[in-house]
């Protein structure tokens, strides 16, 4: 692709892993010239970009600030650069005592003649948009920048970057799954793996959850009415507790796992729930308690007491499906009331109390006399 112009700016280049990095200022008001903010959104091809929406009042209160005078503004943006950029470096005596960390020149960022930019930002979406909107168009901001096209290092870095600050857990969650384990911190991982099942049981046509679940990217669609933030907390408990109904597929020093099998178990006590509730299944959590949190956490709880027990029998789904529909007549997913808990079905709320009450009141249906020979 060749560039009808571009932009040369002084800057500093230094080098991580073998990556070239750069240190320059830019006018705000050229930061969003030369980068594109990469959103995140959702395609037939699968999850695309990774920055959330801009929070307007945000960017508005940054525009006020920047307009009020005579500002300090020294938040350094993160851009990753395309590989068409190119760098001078400048020739000259070296000063005595020098630390060698770097190297001055002159970096030239590609101006295409198709309007596409040459970087993509990668931390400082709302500051940039708020400083192409500032009165001030030529107040220098510090920029870092690193060499990368690849999306996959744009999303570890935007994880990386933002861990710090408080990101909505729901896109993280959503993104983790196409970043890379391996560079990614110890918490980090363990949220990743959870959300990649929860990704293939959303997407998997064989399981029971397909088109179900609620992400970032699927906005309001009504038809899903499952929010991801329950399964993932779910099946992070059961991965990572020793009693967990997942933690058999996950080696003892946490260095390997086997996906399949934990979608396949998860699949395997999933459609024996939605066999044995098919009126409760599907609906809106406002219409049934079973697709709310409550109950996707409480009905976790049950899959981990119950997994151990079907693992015994000759035929596990059996034993599942039949012991479910047993407990179902007791069960106040719809309507009616919970029996021992003195509340009624619509009642129960995605809090602690209200889950491990649900818990017990399951776990006490299943041990009941009339199932003990099911057991």
């Amino acid at each position: 692709m060749k560039a009808i112009n571009s932009f040369s700016i002084r800057a500093l280049r230094s080098y991580q892993a073998g990556v070239p990095l750069y240190t320059f200022f830019l006018p705000g008001a050229k930061v969003l010239e030369v980068a594109d903010i990469c959103r995140l959104s959702r395609s037939k091809d699968g999850l695309e970009g990774f920055q959330r929406e801009a929070i307007q009042r945000h960017i508005q209160g940054m525009v006020q600030y920047l307009d009020s005078g005579r500002v300090l503004f020294p938040n350094a943006i993160l851009l990753a650069l395309s590989p068409r950029v190119s760098f001078s470096r400048s020739r000259g005596p070296t000063p005595e005592g020098l630390i060698e960390a770097g190297e001055a020149g002159v970096l030239k960022l590609p101006r295409p003649s198709d309007g596409s930019k040459c970087a993509w930002i990668v931390d400082g979406q709302q500051r940039s948009t708020a400083l192409a909107r500032a009165g001030d168009r030529d107040l220098p901001v510090p920029i870092v920048a690193f060499v990368s096209d690849d999306l996959q290092v744009h999303r570890e870095q935007f994880i990386l970057v933002n861990k710090a600050r408080p990101l909505p857990k729901r896109l993280v969650d959503e993104l983790l799954p196409e970043v890379d384990a391996t560079h990614l911190p110890a918490d980090m991982v363990m949220r990743q793996i959870p959300s990649a099942l929860v990704e293939r049981l959303d997407a998997d046509s064989a399981s029971p959850f397909f088109g179900l679940i609620r992400r970032t990217t699927t906005g309001k669609d009504p038809q899903r009415v499952v929010t991801d933030s329950a399964l993932v907390r779910t099946f992070q408990r059961q991965i990572y507790q020793p009693l967990g109904a997942l933690a058999s597929f996950r080696s003892l020093d946490g260095t390997s796992t086997n996906p399949s099998g934990m979608f396949e178990t998860a699949v395997l006590f999933w459609a024996a729930v939605k066999a044995a509730f098919p009126d409760a299944w599907g609906l809106p959590s406002e219409q049934s308690r079973l697709m709310h949190s409550a109950g996707i956490e409480s009905m976790g709880a049950l899959m981990d007491y119950l997994m151990p027990r079907a693992a015994q029998q000759d035929d596990p789904q059996a034993y599942l499906s039949k012991t479910l529909r047993c407990i179902a007549p007791a069960c106040a997913w719809t309507n009616d009331a919970w029996p021992d808990l003195n509340c009624a079905w619509n009642e129960i709320e995605s809090t602690s109390k209200d889950i491990r009450r649900l818990t017990d009141q399951l776990i006490r249906l299943v041990q009941s006399p009339n199932l003990r020979q099911v057991a």
